[in-house]
């Protein structure tokens, strides 16, 4: 907060008591948010003709405008009375707090420098400048102002953790551990007392001598303090780390011993416990898991554990005692803590022989198996079973025998909701969204208290395109009187708004799916705000270590699969929008209607009229429910005692879906991709493709080099280098011939791209490179799609042999699945690979032999037809009775 009442007495004047009163009574109501009896004492100011001008309240002025709102004039005042008094270190102060507001950081620190320049030792100036260096993580500048205020006010505690805090992030860990030292031992403590805040800097002090590769240091101190930390999980926990940096395994032992006492679920202390052993083979290996189990009657981890490193008759007698446990406690999780093992195609094959042994032998006797000592099981232990081989025979693929299994289940027990969870998911992996949905609704229906089926149950809506049904599924659970849609996006509801995304751009609703991506991104960046607030929080209230954890996550956020689904539905969708520019409704409709006969015209503009009719309502229901939602917003405003801040740019879709430059949007989401997903090979090809578009060569080497680092065999990337070799769409030459003639291009970046191009590309031209692509990937479904778009790329010519490439189904090829083989018939119906419809039907129906659940393959009305046959007439009806 500016100090506004120690600089209004100037030298050559001496200000009036009551004006004195009146500037000290402006900053305090600014302090309390009590802003407009703020600008009344400032109005009271600048009416005396005297100080009509006076810089340092011209600014407050401002500064109190700018919380309720209204900006522009807040500027004008602001940048009026810097103007008025350029050396005022006040005025400086309050233009970075209001660049600071509207979040331009790097103007806001300037400011703050060019105040410092006139009060270099102002305090709160430091402390804000220190703020928003440690945001722009500015780390050396943040460590010069620390130190500055350590100087300052070395008494305070604040000063030596922000000094540390500023040596720690910058990696110089010693340092930082002497500067903590140094700050302890000020601190008075009894070695009996315990204190939170000293237990927190305590271990905090720890974590850095461990950093720092002190480990003999950081035990002592461990051992020295362990009394006076509140903590004692975490002090076992490191204390089991640092015996093990040591190579102390003796006490190590000890300690990871104790800790599976406390808790004999815990994955880490077993592992933990393992590298203090050292086995040599896995017969000792396992001695460790079968102590455990002795002492440990009803752990499941210790009989868990052992299946990942085990093998043969090993795995068959461990996985059996296992399953056994599980399938008589009737724990519906066993699958999902198996799962991993489901890499190993052995291990899948014993796992699948012995559940099925055991669903034979219990419907027959009861018993898992004959030669058991009569020990009958319950019946639900079936209902398990068969629960578990639903789940097993859909995650290899074959989802008619899970049905089969989940469908027996359900008979038996008609009431247990995890059936209906599985079937649907089941359903889901076939293809068959619709009907997925459908049973998660029926899931759903049997206990509509639980949120968590029920936000599964709009997920799979959203996946099927029921975007309106999602959303009233959703508005069980969220405020009342507000519309669910805002309410999620208030909450930060991310998953809902990825899904919406992925389902308005599979309707070619572009508008909406940009709308969503942009809502993740603000929910993004005000999450990178937020982090603002705790920088001195955390300080005061000695949360050190939670704090360079958030400082750690923040630098890497837009890592999240949520940010990184938005942002790649984003640039796809920028990218169609480049490729394929939206036109004229109008227009469209008079070149349909052109070709059209009276009956038919008739019908259409009778559809036409059913469908602006519905929109109108749909708009009417709308503007009632935004009404609504402004009349409670208004109340809200109210009540608050002062209104702060503007509104936010609202984000309209079709404003959005006709941005003037597609590509320059999608690189804004690209950017934090390349920084931080860089591993991700979709990151470089979605990269590859803006750059092709932009003609940006150097950036596209770049692009590919990077994925060829990741993997140089995927199908996307080949036919990025092919794209590559060959040139831009827009160029009919080779990019060889485009680089020795065109006289724009500088001459170092044509002798980089020539260097490049033969390294990667050798002596080969497009086709040849394309055809030893092929051969070396002549057995996988998805690399021979990939040959085969680039074949008819090359040359139109070659489009028969392409489609038969492509639609290729032998049992002997790999990697055929529901979607690449969805993937064959959208190119073949887009005619992608040529002009192939026959083909298409007939692909089509080959798949829909080997996929018969799958929606992409069923024959063309086939859903209507079905309606019909289930006497869902209502919309032929209405059609006839509209066109007689």
């Amino acid at each position: 907060m500016p100090e506004l009442g120690k600089n209004f007495v100037k030298c050559k004047d001496v200000w009036e008591p009551c004006v004195i009163s009146l500037s000290f009574l402006s900053q305090r109501c600014y302090e309390h948010k009590q802003y407009r009896n703020g600008l009344k004492f400032c109005k009271q100011i600048l009416s005396n003709p005297k100080f009509a001008e006076h810089g340092e309240t011209l600014a407050m002025k401002g500064l109190t405008l700018n919380c309720l709102g209204k900006k522009e004039e807040a500027y004008d005042l602001v940048r009026r009375g810097l103007r008025n008094d350029l050396r005022s270190h006040v005025c400086w102060h309050v233009y970075g707090l209001l660049q600071r507001s509207d979040k331009k950081y790097d103007e806001a620190i300037k400011c703050y420098r060019n105040a410092l320049k006139w009060d270099k030792d102002n305090l709160q100036i430091l402390r804000d400048l220190s703020l928003l260096q440690i945001q722009m993580r500015d780390l050396e500048g943040y460590r010069e102002t620390r130190y500055q205020l350590l100087q300052l006010r070395p008494a305070q505690r604040a000063s030596w953790i922000g000094y540390a805090i500023a040596y720690h992030l910058l990696e110089d860990y010693e340092m930082a551990a002497k500067i903590i030292e140094e700050f302890r031992k000020t601190q008075q403590t009894s070695p009996d007392k315990v204190d939170y805040e000293y237990s927190e800097l305590l271990l905090y002090q720890n974590q850095v001598l461990r950093e720092a590769g002190l480990y003999k240091e950081a035990l002592e101190h461990l051992s020295s303090y362990e009394k006076q930390i509140c903590d004692k999980l975490a002090v076992e926990e490191t204390r089991g780390e640092v015996l093990l940096k040591l190579e102390r395994l003796d006490e190590a032992t000890e300690v990871y011993r104790r800790l599976q006492e406390r808790n004999p679920e815990n994955w880490a202390y077993y592992r933990g416990l393992e590298n203090a052993l050292k086995p040599s083979c896995v017969e000792e290996r396992q001695k460790i898991y079968e102590d455990a189990w002795e002492k440990f009657p009803k752990g499941l981890v210790p009989r868990r554990l052992p299946l990942n490193f085990l093998s043969g008759e090993k795995f068959r007698e461990c996985l059996d005692r296992y399953l056994r446990l599980n399938f008589s406690k009737g724990c519906p999780p066993v699958f999902t803590t198996l799962k991993s093992l489901y890499n190993n195609k052995e291990k899948v094959a014993i796992i699948e022989e012995l559940v099925v042994g055991y669903e034979t032998t219990l419907k027959s006797c009861r018993m898992f198996n004959q030669n058991d000592d009569g020990k009958e099981e319950p019946p639900t232990t079936l209902l398990w079973v068969q629960y578990f081989l639903a789940q097993h025979y859909n995650i290899i693929g074959q989802q008619t025998l899970a049905l089969e299994y989940i469908n027996a289940a359900i008979e038996s027990t008609p009431t247990l909701i995890e059936l209906f969870l599985i079937k649907a998911k089941i359903y889901k992996h076939a293809g068959n969204i619709k009907e997925a949905a459908q049973w998660m609704d029926e899931a759903q229906a049997l206990d509509t208290a639980d949120r968590f089926i029920n936000s599964k149950c709009a997920k799979y809506m959203l996946k099927a395109g029921m975007v309106k049904e999602a959303e009233e599924m959703c508005s069980k659970f969220t405020r009342e009187g507000a519309s669910a849609v805002e309410n999620l996006n208030e909450m930060q509801c991310m998953w809902f708004q990825t899904e919406c995304a992925l389902a308005y751009k599979s309707m070619n609703k572009f508008g909406e799916a940009l709308k969503k991506c942009h809502e993740i991104e603000r929910h993004f960046v005000e999450i990178t705000d937020d982090q603002f607030d705790f920088h001195t929080y955390c300080m005061r209230k000695m949360t050190l270590r939670s704090y360079v954890d958030l400082l750690k996550l923040e630098d890497v956020l837009r890592m999240h699969p949520f940010y990184y689904k938005a942002a790649i539905s984003a640039i796809q969708i920028y990218l169609s929008l480049h490729d394929n520019p939206l036109t004229d409704d109008s227009k469209e409709l008079q070149a349909e209607s052109a070709n059209l006969s009276d009956k038919e015209l008739k019908k259409l503009r009778n559809k036409q009229r059913r469908a602006q009719k519905k929109a109108q309502l749909e708009e009417e229901k709308k503007n009632a429910e935004k009404e609504k939602q402004l009349k409670n917003q208004k109340k809200k405003k109210e009540d608050d005692d002062e209104e702060i801040g503007g509104p936010k740019e609202e984000l309209i879709p079709d404003k959005l879906v006709k941005v003037e430059n597609p590509l320059e949007e999608a690189v804004k989401f690209l950017m934090p991709l390349k920084h931080l997903v860089k591993d991700k090979i979709d990151t470089q090809l979605l990269a590859f493709e803006i750059y092709f578009r932009k003609e940006k060569y150097l950036l596209m080497l770049q692009s590919v080099k990077r994925a060829l680092a990741i993997d140089p065999d995927h199908p996307w990337l080949h036919q990025c280098l092919v794209r590559f070799f060959k040139g831009g769409t827009r160029q009919a030459s080779l990019l060889k011939t485009f680089i020795s003639e065109s006289k724009e291009l500088l001459e170092v970046v044509r002798t980089v791209l020539k260097q490049e191009i033969t390294r990667l590309f050798g002596d080969s031209n497009a086709m040849s490179f394309n055809q030893a692509y092929l051969n070396k990937h002549s057995n996988s479904i998805p690399h021979r799609l990939a040959a085969a778009k680039m074949m008819v790329y090359l040359d139109s010519s070659t489009e028969m042999k392409a489609i038969e490439l492509a639609t290729a189904l032998d049992e002997s090829l790999d990697n055929r699945s529901i979607q690449i083989c969805t993937e064959v018939l959208e190119c073949l119906r887009g005619a992608v690979l040529g002009d192939c419809k026959e083909r298409a039907e007939s692909y089509r129906a080959e798949c829909r032999k080997l996929y018969p659940y799958t929606l992409a393959f069923t024959p063309p009305g086939y859903e209507e037809n079905t309606k019909v046959a289930n006497g869902d007439v209502s919309t032929e009806t209405e059609e006839l009775a509209n066109d007689m």
